[in-house]
């Protein structure tokens, strides 16, 4: 099968190369974004693959189709980007990878805690210009603190043994709680709210759906523990940027740590450092002292690359061979559930 890859990056290209050597699927690797101008690239292709800031609505789904396109595989668990009920219409299957490295993820989760907490951000910066004051840079230990995960899919549920291993106290919430979570000590929280009040460091690890969406608004921010820490892995628009801004500004949040960014299609993975940032809402955290920002990178080792190739190359295998793809995207009609199975960052 021809597979056209969109937002190629040089690693995407070598992984895929690599898992795709004993395949031998024809790949072509496109560098530009697929959105309603770049789909025509794709014409001829058996299969696009795209990421998560591929834009796959409705006019580049009829685009696709016209061009002979039969299969869409995400490099990715998350498919907000695809519009299912357009594909489902013009019998385009879709597909993912549904977890490739969730200790990936929960890593750069605790490596974000421990950065934003103990300032090494900072610390870094100055001792790079020869200041080796302590001053405004005191954290806390992490050890007894009360730390919330919102989602203990697969994701949330590596991030809470590794906070365990700190000895920390564990809360959750989830639609559906976790038993083996539980008689490790979680203690899961019916309420948002009850968990939100409760916890020195919340972090969001639920998949982005319409219920999750803006989740953490202007009421969470005032439901929360004054100073809390704040730490987002998931989904972008499961925060509204402005009200977590307020709750900055306020004092009511005390530190903001991120990998996603709801309006992040026009920023991350690209080099920007010689242009000038347009959006005034990402360019306002920035000017916050207590936010440190990731560039959607929670994803990025190496096992979870060569976990998204083999995965990848393996529905689109199973799709030439079988009509259908190892992993596909559940049907438009079907719940979505507000666990973490589907979260990720990459």
């Amino acid at each position: 099968m021809r597979i056209d890859v969109f937002s190629t990056k040089e690693y995407d290209r070598a992984f895929l190369e690599a898992e795709n050597a004993s395949a031998g699927h024809d790949t072509r690797f496109l560098a530009p974004r697929l959105n309603a101008e770049t789909a025509a690239l794709a014409d001829g292709a058996d299969a696009v693959c795209v990421f998560v800031n591929d834009t796959v609505d409705r006019s580049v789904i009829e685009r696709l189709a016209a061009g002979g396109v039969r299969l869409i595989a995400l490099r990715c668990a998350g498919f907000n980007n695809v519009d299912l009920d357009a594909a489902a219409e013009m019998g385009i299957a879709v597909c993912r990878v549904p977890a490739y490295s969730p200790h990936a993820v929960a890593e750069h989760t605790v490596a974000i805690i421990l950065t934003l907490n103990r300032k090494i951000h900072r610390s870094w910066m100055r001792v790079r210009e020869g200041n080796f004051e302590l001053d405004g840079l005191l954290g806390f230990n992490l050890h007894t603190k009360t730390v919330g995960i919102v989602g203990t899919g697969q994701i949330g549920s590596v991030l809470a043994g590794l906070l365990l291993g700190f000895g920390c106290r564990v809360l959750a919430h989830d639609p559906v709680p976790d038993a083996a979570l539980a008689a490790r000590g979680v203690i899961f929280c019916s309420a948002l709210e009850e968990l939100l009040g409760a916890s020195d460091v919340v972090s969001l690890q639920c998949p982005l759906t319409p219920e999750t969406h803006h989740m953490i608004d202007a009421r969470a921010v005032a439901a929360t523990k004054p100073g809390a820490l704040l730490i987002h892995t998931s989904r972008g628009a499961i925060i509204d940027t402005r009200a977590v801004i307020k709750g900055l500004k306020d004092g009511q949040i005390g530190g903001l740590g991120i990998d996603v960014y709801e309006e992040e299609g026009d920023l991350f993975f690209e080099d920007l450092s010689n242009h000038i940032i347009p959006d005034d809402v990402f360019a306002r955290l920035l000017t916050f002292p207590n936010v440190l920002v990731t560039g959607h990178q929670a994803f990025f080792t190496v096992e979870a690359l060569t976990e998204i190739a083999r995965t990848t190359i393996a529905n689109v295998t199973a799709f030439q061979r079988d009509g259908a793809p190892v992993h596909p995207v559940p049907a438009p009609a079907a719940p979505a559930t507000a666990s973490g199975q589907a979260t990720q960052t990459g």
